[in-house]
């Protein structure tokens, strides 16, 4: 321990009597020295004296210094009788003085060690507040305060007991000698306790003195904000998580319920039109009315489509399933069947005729496709043009689906395919975040770009693949 002891009963009787010896010695070996002289070098006596044993040790050397400048050095010598007067009151003026200067001496000396040791303990505690909040993980902080107690205080051992917010910590240093004197320190933060500090002394070796006790204490709540401190973290991100979950939840039901209500109000109102007595509709418009009820059908059919899919995607069930497909059969599969939804855009198909065929899963491919176009049919403006293009790109295929709509600002980009995040028309959706989970089990990539017109482009790139 780096910290100032008081000095050992012998240790103080010892420089009591060998000091003033010495000074004795000196001045009777020097026959020219008298009693003045003698003075300075008992005076000089008391202070190392004081330095050594402390304040009570400095009063004890200055009597016997006066004891031993009256016997040597006073007139008549080698008695403790006193001549005359003057002698008298010099010899308890000495004593004084002595006393003074070395009691002073003394409390200077212990000032100043305390003003050290307080420094000294401020720049170590410092230093394990850092370690403990350097972000190591929390049994790596309960280890270092254990280490550094047992290397602090000598201890025998040393073991830190806590409760984490993951599960109870133990951490154990251990040091050398038999077992010996325990002090248990508890780790309080705020009004709770969350664990303790056992220190273990070697046999023989005493207790901890105020100023180490102190020092364990502050160690002890150094650790203690450690802890506190995980757990606070712990229940952050677990209110974080809480959060995120109530928003996706709130997202979704808000999501649902608008995708679901406006194709089962067409529905609706398509059956009750046929279904209302009075009124009589020719072939064609009963077929115009049973068409808009089958669109509006397929388009419940992708909702609930898309939902599954985003619950695979959560559940890390999407895996691919390839075959080796020429990729403008995916293209003209998904024209086909999106017809009557893209009939009021121009669609340009630009297929590049050295465009290889590609291992994917060909639903879902299909179903990225048209997902990114029914993203362009909802943003783009009506008689807008539709550009679909695929082409060779390193050793795979680029597909880019560039529409002529409002367009995304670039920091909001990355944004569009997170699930239910809001669109240029406020509706939220669930298309483009199901294309990246496909995009990326296909160990692809995709992302959104500006167009000259002023669009969007929903750029995709996939691998050639290998069959799984």
């Amino acid at each position: 321990m780096w910290t100032a002891r008081p000095a050992s009963p012998a240790r103080a009787i010892a420089a009591v009597i060998v000091g003033p010896g010495i000074a004795t010695g000196v001045a009777l070996a020097a026959s020219r020295i008298g009693s003045v002289g003698a003075a300075s070098l008992y005076l000089l006596a008391v202070v190392a004296v004081a330095a050594v044993g402390g304040v009570w040790s400095g009063v004890a050397a200055a009597v016997v210094s006066f004891l031993g400048l009256n016997y040597f050095f006073t007139v008549p010598k080698h008695t403790l009788s006193v001549a005359k007067v003057d002698d008298l009151v010099a010899l308890f003026v000495f004593l004084g003085i002595a006393a003074i200067v070395g009691a002073l001496f003394a409390r200077a000396l212990g000032e100043r060690a305390r003003a050290e040791r307080r420094e000294n303990e401020t720049r170590l505690l410092n230093s394990i507040s850092n370690r403990l909040l350097s972000g190591a993980s929390l049994q790596q902080a309960m280890d270092e305060v254990a280490r550094l107690a047992l290397e602090l205080f000598d201890l025998r051992r040393c073991v830190v007991e806590a409760n984490g917010p993951e599960g109870p910590i133990k951490s154990v240093a251990r040091g050398s000698g038999v077992e010996g004197i325990s002090l248990q320190v508890p780790l309080v933060a705020g009004f709770d306790e969350l664990g303790t500090i056992t220190v273990e002394r070697p046999a023989g070796s005493p207790e901890l003195g105020p100023s180490e006790r102190a020092l364990l204490n502050a160690l002890a709540a150094q650790a203690a904000l450690a802890l506190e401190r995980a757990r606070l973290d712990a229940e952050a991100r677990s209110a974080r998580l809480d959060a995120e979950a109530s928003q996706i939840r709130a997202a979704l039901f808000s999501s649902v319920t608008h995708d679901l209500r406006t194709p089962l109000a067409s529905i609706k109102a398509g059956v009750t039109s046929l279904l209302e007595q009075g009124i009589v509709y020719d072939a064609g418009q009963q077929k115009e009315l049973l068409g808009a009820m089958l669109e509006e059908t397929d388009r419940l059919n992708r909702l609930v489509g898309n939902l599954l899919h985003l619950a695979r995607v959560r559940a890390g069930a999407l895996v691919p399933v390839k075959q080796l497909v020429p990729f403008d059969d995916i293209v003209e599969a998904v024209l086909t069947r999106m017809k009557s939804a893209l009939a009021p855009f121009t669609v340009r198909t630009m297929i590049r005729p050295e465009a290889p065929a590609i291992w994917v899963d060909p639903i879902q491919i299909d179903q990225v496709l048209t997902n990114v176009l029914e993203n362009a049919v909802r943003y783009s403006p009506p008689n807008g043009e539709i550009v679909i293009s695929v082409a060779p790109w390193q050793d795979g295929l680029q597909v880019r689906i560039a529409d002529q709509g409002p367009g995304i600002a670039p920091d909001e980009r990355e944004h569009v395919f997170e699930a239910f995040v809001k669109g240029p028309g406020g509706a939220t959706g669930l298309g483009l975040s199901i294309a990246r989970a496909v995009v990326a089990a296909h160990d692809g990539k995709i992302w959104a770009e500006g167009t000259p017109s002023g669009g969007t482009a929903i750029v995709f790139q996939l691998p050639l693949g290998k069959p799984s």
